[in-house]
């Protein structure tokens, strides 16, 4: 029998780029063992874990796709295999695909419901379960300004992100005496590709801080939750907006 990985391990879905990378690095800063999950850019995953190992910590890409259940099943059971000690999992990676729900199409609705939702789905429920036998564990789930305060043109990102909101603070109540956290960071607008080419002169008159947030920025509450000091936290959700809402 194979000896399993016994350094404490860390999931980040959508781990190569922005948020994503940004909440590798700070959580490898804290000794993780980083999986960074992606789905299909190999070059932005490879960049992530080497600035990873620049900067001493270590990890390891793995590459599927959260809304297919099968893809998620494989490469998940792989992971619970060879690591006995999943401390953190980091539900990070979503899509959008914006649009007013009038003129917004079943796949359009249903493609971000997948990804972002039934993704949580396909990920959390193996590693909770996996987290519940060890009764330890941290989970931290990225949602959204947009699932607060609604965002015109984003109905479908909206429900599932205010999704990840409702059933983080169900499933907290379950395991919360089971030693296993689970909380949401819900970030405003932050310097991403999401971002897209939005004139940031416009989105910072939205913004009471008057900037666009930093992924670290977001990436450091993240650290916290995941941390002894977040010992007494659970069923949260911190706003990291700039005072949007």
């Amino acid at each position: 029998m194979t000896k399993k990985i016994d350094a404490k391990t860390a999931i980040i879905t959508g781990g190569s780029r922005g948020i994503g990378r940004a909440i590798c690095n700070e959580l490898g800063r804290d000794g993780y063992y980083i999986i960074i999950n992606y789905r299909s850019d190999d070059k932005a995953a490879a960049e992530t874990l080497e600035i990873l190992r620049n900067n001493k910590a270590d990890g390891e890409t793995c590459r599927f796709d959260i809304s297919n259940s099968e893809d998620t099943k494989r490469a998940l059971e792989d992971i619970i295999g060879r690591f006995s000690n999943i401390e953190v999992l980091v539900n990070n990676a979503g899509i959008t695909a914006d649009g007013l729900f009038i003129f917004m199409t079943e796949d359009e609705w249903d493609s971000v419901i997948t990804t972002n939702l039934k993704g949580f789905y396909n990920v959390t429920r193996p590693i909770l379960e996996n987290m519940v036998k060890r009764k330890q564990g941290a989970v931290v789930s990225i949602s959204s300004v947009s699932a607060l305060m609604g965002h015109r043109g984003q109905a479908n990102y909206s429900a599932a992100k205010a999704g990840l909101i409702g059933t983080s603070r169900a499933i907290a109540s379950e395991v919360a005496r089971l030693g296993i956290r689970v909380n949401v960071v819900a970030p405003g607008l932050i310097e991403t590709d999401m971002l897209g080419d939005l004139p940031r002169d416009f989105i910072k008159g939205m913004i009471p801080m008057a900037r666009v947030g930093k992924p670290e920025e977001v990436a450091r509450v993240v650290r916290f939750l995941c941390s002894q000091d977040a010992s007494y936290i659970t069923g949260q959700v911190i706003s990291v907006n700039g005072g949007m809402h």
